[in-house]
């Protein structure tokens, strides 16, 4: 093997050594950049950590440093702003031998978040930077004056169930007469809070806010639509409709046919109706013949599912039984068995009631919560709804049967409801005596059930107006909170927006058809139990509620 000339191995180790030596970084000795630090933080004197509610509408803001400010970098590095970032004006000082800037703001708006953040930019008089940024977040308090003129507590009653019957009849479908979804949906209509509209109608004619011609016109043209222009399945109604051409409107991919629960509320409504027009007049009899024939044109039994002991809340024409939701208690839809078991053509027997339903009694609680024993039902009742939908036409006083007495199971869950608001152990910002209320509604992100068991901070009016049968007191309470100290944020023209939740804060700009009917009403059955006396006076659903074996002096 030929050797390599050891002065060319010299030239090449030379090479190398320039080439690696080309890569080498000299070392930094700069020293890193002084920095110093946070230490406190006081509002109103108070430090409570880096979030703050209940405000006054102009705080006093403390900020403590490790070294003394340089007075001239606060411009453009402490900044407050409103929650959508638009800037707030302040003024600051210097204290505690210029390690404490004071920040004092202008006048705030109630029930307003404001963030206040001190960023790195910020100066020390040495010039070095604040080590890390802080964000404080400071949320005002209710404004507690009066925002409308008092009024007496029934003249305040009739003012909401008036404003609130607006939602059926100035917003109702044109073309249909049926209730929108909700405030934004457009054409399309909902089968079970087009029925709470039938006895908002009812209310309407009984509190002189329309005629009795115009509300018999409005229902005429409402069951017309249902009568001639709605696809049925098997007799049962879709949960959303269109407005104009009755066509289905899917709730969900497979939920695209009959749904049995928004059916029975829309008889609820419906048979409520027909037993108002009582007239012999061609119109009010010809109205009456044909709710009559909707309502015993629904197949209740069909929904047993090949004969089962159980109904099903939904079958569809592509999916058929998909959706396979049993109709198990206890929850909204003992409405559903009631209206079932009442059909002269299609009722069900009283074990589909007992075994589907009641599951033979596993439905029943028992347990005390919050010092109430609570008959029937989840842990802490769930939400207040349960005890709206079907109650908005079955009176619950002095009603029993092999399961329960619904006056008490209706007022133990609503007292627990308002208890554990009471007692808030959540530490939900607001709760108290005066603001309560959890059932299902709008919330900041999208729609939820909220209960005591699923507190998510948001409180929604319909619970406890709804609520007026069982907790009278405490509703009115509510009421008058709702109106006079929050009815600049709440206040709508169709009654109270569907929720709020102070924490953000936050104020929905949505009304719901079912959540706006239970107010109107269930105010009316506190105040003088019309739709309760025209629904239990059918004669179908004084059989079918003894044939499930329901007693009460209102059958």
């Amino acid at each position: 093997m030929k050797k390599i000339p050891i002065f060319l191995l010299i030239i090449v180790h030379s090479l190398i050594a320039c080439k690696k030596s080309d890569n080498v970084k000299p070392i930094d000795t700069t020293p890193p950049p002084s920095t110093y630090s946070f230490s406190d933080l006081k509002v109103n004197g108070v430090f409570n950590g880096f979030t703050y509610f209940g405000l006054n509408n102009n705080p006093v803001i403390k900020i403590t440093f490790s070294s003394p400010i340089n007075p001239t970098s606060i411009s453009g590095n402490i900044i407050l702003t409103d929650a959508t970032g638009n800037s707030v004006a302040f003024t600051s000082t210097l204290e505690n031998n210029d390690n404490t800037v004071v920040i004092t703001t202008s006048t705030l708006q109630p029930i307003t978040k404001y963030i206040l953040t001190a960023n790195t930019g910020l100066l020390s008089k040495t010039g070095d930077k604040l080590q890390s940024g802080i964000t404080v977040n400071l949320t005002t308090a209710i404004d507690n004056s009066d925002k409308f003129l008092r009024i007496t507590d029934d003249e305040l009653l009739t003012l909401v169930q008036r404003q609130t019957f607006k939602y059926f009849w100035d917003f109702g479908h044109p073309i249909s007469g049926l209730a929108r979804e909700r405030n934004t949906s457009g054409d399309i209509v909902t089968t079970g809070g087009s029925g709470f509209g039938a006895m908002a109608i009812v209310t309407g004619i009984s509190r002189n806010f329309i005629t009795r011609a115009e509300g018999l016109a409005r229902m005429q043209k409402i069951v017309s639509f249902l009568k001639n222009n709605v696809t049925r399945y098997h007799g049962a109604y879709p949960h959303w409709l269109n407005g104009v051409t009755g066509a289905t409107v899917p709730f969900s991919t497979k939920d695209n046919g009959a749904d049995l629960v928004e059916t029975s509320y829309l008889m609820q409504g419906l048979i409520t109706a027909r037993q108002y027009f009582t007239g012999t007049d061609a119109a009010e009899t010809a109205l009456r013949t044909d709710i009559t024939s909707i309502y015993n044109g629904v197949e209740w039994s069909w929904f047993r599912k090949d004969n089962g002991n159980v109904l099903y809340w939904h079958w569809s024409p592509n999916f058929n039984w998909d959706m396979n939701l049993p109709l198990q208690g206890w929850n909204e839809a003992l409405n559903t068995y009631i209206m079932a078991a009442s059909s002269p053509t299609y009722a069900i027997p009283k074990s589909v009631y007992d075994i589907g339903w009641s599951r033979s009694g596993a439905m029943k609680n028992g347990n005390s919560y919050y010092g109430v024993q609570l008959p029937l039902g989840v842990a802490n009742g769930g939400p207040l709804f349960l005890e709206h939908y079907t109650f908005l036409g079955v009176n619950p006083i002095g009603l029993v049967d092999a399961y329960a007495n619904y006056e008490t199971q209706t007022k133990a869950h609503t007292q627990i409801n308002y208890n554990y608001c009471v007692a808030n152990p959540a530490k939900q910002v607001g709760y108290g005596p005066e603001c309560w209320g959890l059932t299902a509604s709008d919330i900041p992100s999208g729609y939820a059930a909220s209960s005591p068991t699923n507190d998510l901070g948001v409180i929604a009016p319909t619970a406890a107006l709804s609520s007026f049968p069982y907790t009278p007191t405490e509703s009115m309470a509510a009421l008058k909170f709702f109106y006079y100290k929050l009815g600049d944020k709440l206040w709508s023209n169709y009654g109270f927006v569907d929720a709020f939740k102070l924490s953000e804060p936050w104020f929905a700009t949505s009304t719901l058809a079912i959540d706006q009917g239970p107010i109107i009403i269930m105010i009316e059955n506190h105040r003088s139990k019309l739709l309760w006396n025209l629904f239990m006076s059918a004669p179908e659903i004084k059989t079918g509620m003894k044939n499930l074996g329901f007693s009460s002096p209102n059958l």
